[in-house]
């Protein structure tokens, strides 16, 4: 996979990115999103495919982005397809960091040091590339204000933001509604994007720990997101009313 174009996850991360304050909005579930972005971006490589609500690996040939590869070898290791809920669900620690260093070696953003308190290390983000964050959310607000069904990746990039909860972030107040309802309903038109937005709401839901047959008496057409945290003003993650006890047992398997 070349470079020159950037992938789902880091489109995600960038538009999670708050240009005032140098956080990350949602940062918990985002960690979820990332880890679902990646499955989109393997399955637009032809590397990954879904199985009902399984991923299974088609084609074991590296992408060429190391993130990538390290997730599409996890994947391979399984040795069998492996339910999207279980893979969100699992441990991925550091992912966002990962990413966040990625973009900073790339020129998209750079590290600015600072101190909570006056004495705890922190360290926020600021976009270098605006123009890039500004494209990203010219096309979601593209797909929101004239309702033409987007590309693939735009598809999956809005399915995954309404996922993480980036929708207030994006379109706040009562006068940006109407656009997260656009934005929710944005997820019907890309099936792999939609598979996987579905998993990381279950992932925040609980719902990944229940059994398959309650799932599916209980399932609705679309989701919505479970209400997350946001970022406290150094950027960490925020405990959320869910907890980390249910995400803790929805290990990846």
């Amino acid at each position: 996979m070349g470079r020159s174009r950037r992938t789902i996850p880091e489109e995600l991360l960038l538009l999670a990115l708050d240009p005032t304050t140098g956080t990350t909005a949602q940062p918990q579930s985002l960690d979820l999103g990332l880890a679902g972005a990646q499955l989109v971006e393997l399955a637009l490589a032809g590397r990954i495919a879904p199985d009902g609500d399984r991923i299974a690996v088609v084609m074991a040939r590296p992408t060429g982005d190391p993130t990538l590869d390290s997730a599409l070898e996890l994947l391979r290791r399984r040795g069998s397809p492996v339910r999207a809920v279980h893979w969100i669900g699992g441990p991925r620690l550091g992912l966002r960091q990962t990413y966040l260093t990625h973009l900073e070696r790339c020129g998209m953003v750079h590290a600015v040091a600072g101190q909570m308190c006056g004495v705890l290390p922190t360290t926020r983000y600021q976009a270098t590339e605006t123009a890039i964050s500004r494209e990203i959310r010219a096309r979601l607000d593209n797909a929101i204000r004239t309702g033409v069904p987007p590309d693939p990746r735009t598809a999956a990039l809005a399915a995954l933001a309404h996922a993480v909860g980036l929708g207030k972030h994006l379109y706040p107040g009562n006068e940006g509604r109407s656009s997260r309802s656009r934005l929710r309903d944005l997820i019907r038109h890309d099936p792999m994007g939609g598979l996987v937005a579905h998993a990381v709401m279950d992932v925040q839901n609980g719902v990944a720990v229940q059994p398959r047959q309650q799932q599916a008496a209980g399932a609705t057409a679309v989701r919505q997101p479970a209400a997350r945290a946001t970022a406290d003003p150094a950027g960490a993650p925020v405990q959320s009313r869910h907890g980390h006890g249910r995400m803790a047992r929805v290990g990846a398997r």
